[in-house]
């Protein structure tokens, strides 16, 4: 069965032209390794899912094997239900470099029980950050499993939930604005407390009588070019992330993405006039 699967893939990258396109992983161990705290993540249905516990011991966080350059990556995620005020669980890519780094964040934000969840979404390019959305929720994540994912190609970037598009960063390179595009990035979560920030700007504390505070995964998918790998992966307009498709929002994605900015955004950097007294460039550009 091995060898059955090791030629089907090794035929699969022929068929792609000489690159390889790395695909979604069976288990969780199969493109992930626990990088924080292994006694407070747990595999369920023989690792097909994971449930991440934060306590008063620890928080906990995973982390892709590969780097990746362009793609798309995303994880089905139930978040942690009831008062979880001051907890962070956090989805991102991050090219893991010190000082010039490339960063592409979901962050969901804890909340008091009866009011809605925030994600914050967040991008750096070129070491550059700051650039922090955040969007309420228009559903309760706790209650069910919902699809979180980043779309990252030459053209854009788009962060989805449940396929409706919350934020789009276009590359304005041509305008002199950072674009992140040479860096591999890894897949990353976490979950850990942070009630000095994370809920009503650290007004509300984390309840430590409700711990554990548990969150779970499952449905793992990465879709891109993984580094080290074919240097031609990331250039080549043939991958289906920089087909014509994928390159600005379809109608319908732009008509959700125009009712999530107008019914659900909370804060925007870009109208952040006390922190950006002079208009960022990328939103006279357009993001």
């Amino acid at each position: 069965m091995a060898l059955t699967n090791a030629f089907v893939l090794l035929f699969s990258c022929v068929l792609a032209i000489s690159f390889c396109v790395w695909g979604k992983p069976a288990t969780f161990l199969d493109d992930f390794q626990i990088t924080w705290s292994d006694s407070h993540i747990r595999q369920i249905d023989g690792g097909k899912a994971i449930q991440l516990v934060l306590d008063q011991n620890s928080g906990c966080g995973f982390a892709s094997k590969r780097k990746y350059l362009f793609g798309r990556v995303s994880m089905k995620i139930k978040l942690i239900p009831g008062d979880s005020a001051g907890t962070v669980t956090a989805f991102y890519m991050n090219s893991d470099t010190d000082i010039v780094r490339d960063e592409l964040d979901f962050e969901f934000l804890g909340n008091r029980s009866g009011q809605p969840y925030t994600v914050q979404t967040n991008i750096y390019a070129h070491g550059k950050g700051d650039r922090e959305q955040r969007v309420n929720l228009w559903f309760d994540p706790s209650a069910d499993f919902h699809t979180y994912t980043i779309m990252w190609n030459h053209h854009h970037i788009v962060f989805y939930v449940d396929d409706v598009p919350i934020r789009v960063y276009k590359n304005n390179e041509a305008r002199n604005i950072p674009f992140p595009k040479f860096q591999p990035m890894g897949v990353y979560s976490t979950l850990w407390e942070a009630d000095d920030w994370a809920t009503r700007g650290g007004l509300e504390k984390i309840d430590w009588s409700k711990a554990p505070f548990l969150a779970y995964y499952k449905d793992f998918d990465i879709e891109g070019c993984p580094v080290p790998g074919p240097a031609s992966c990331a250039s080549n307009t043939g991958n289906w992330w920089e087909g014509s498709t994928y390159q600005a929002l379809k109608a319908m994605e732009a008509r959700r993405y125009r009712w999530v900015r107008m019914n659900h955004m909370i804060y925007d950097y870009c109208t952040d006039k006390s922190r950006y007294p002079v208009i960022p460039p990328e939103c006279i550009a357009g993001i």
